[in-house]
Parts: C-alpha cells; structure tokens; sequence
C-alpha cells in the first residue's frame, strides 16, 4: 500500500508502511480493493470515513476508483455504517470528480490543511453521503 500511495500522492506526504501497518492493527480500520487500487477506512458505530484512497498511475484511466469506492462504501454498509465521510484536497480535481460521481456532497471546509511541499496550503473539502441510499 505504502508503494501505491507514494506513487499516486505527488503534491502531499505519502504514507509510509509503518502508517499504514499501524492503522490496520486498529480495530475499526479495514481495507478494501488491491495493491493497485485500494481504500482505507474506518468504521465506528453507524459512521464511516474514508481514511486514503490511492491508484497506482500505471491503473489509472480503467476504472478501478470507481470500483473501488463501490467496494470500501459496500463493506462499511456491511458492518452497519449508514452514513459515509471523508476530506479531498481543493486542488484535487480528479478525486473530487470521483467522489461527487459517488454521490458525496461538500459538508464543509478546512483553511489550508493540507501543507504543500512549495510551503503553502491546501484547503480541505469535507464531503458526506447517506450510504443507506444504495
């Protein structure tokens, strides 16, 4: 995972191995998709909140998020979650592309949380849906 993710996270810090190996000792924290293609997340009570998403470069363009994103949200509505969360880089076009497809809309917003590696910041879009919907 922690290979996949350095590729696809060129403007942030990917996670490292370590990172990733600590969240998923975690009780509530599981992973859906492939070494291509993978979502991590987590879920608490009725809530779910995507963690990461990443696709290796080489498996973009096929569809594989897409899957993805149906896979991580169809699991976590499998261990009672009925309503989804998690939070996109405002410069990140693509992934808010791919989560507005989903069905996820824009519930907030955090000034300049994600630090760029030129020293500036990155707003963080929240997004939310109701996974009871399908």
């Amino acid at each position: 995972m922690a290979t996949t993710h350095a590729a696809a996270f060129t403007q942030a810090r990917p996670w490292s191995a370590e990172e990733f190996a600590s969240l998923l000792d975690q009780r509530f924290c599981h992973v859906a998709g492939d070494a291509q293609c993978f979502a991590l997340f987590r879920v608490i009570a009725d809530e779910a909140e995507l963690l990461t998403i990443a696709t290796h470069p080489d498996a973009q363009r096929q569809g594989r998020a897409l899957a993805c994103m149906s896979l991580w949200q169809d699991t976590a509505r499998a261990l009672g979650a009925a309503q989804a969360f998690l939070d996109v880089a405002a410069d990140n076009h693509p992934a808010i592309a791919l989560y507005t497809a989903c069905g996820y809309v824009q519930s907030g917003t955090r000034i300049e949380y994600y630090p760029r590696p030129d020293g500036a910041a990155c707003d963080a879009i929240l997004m939310s849906r109701n996974l009871s919907l399908g």
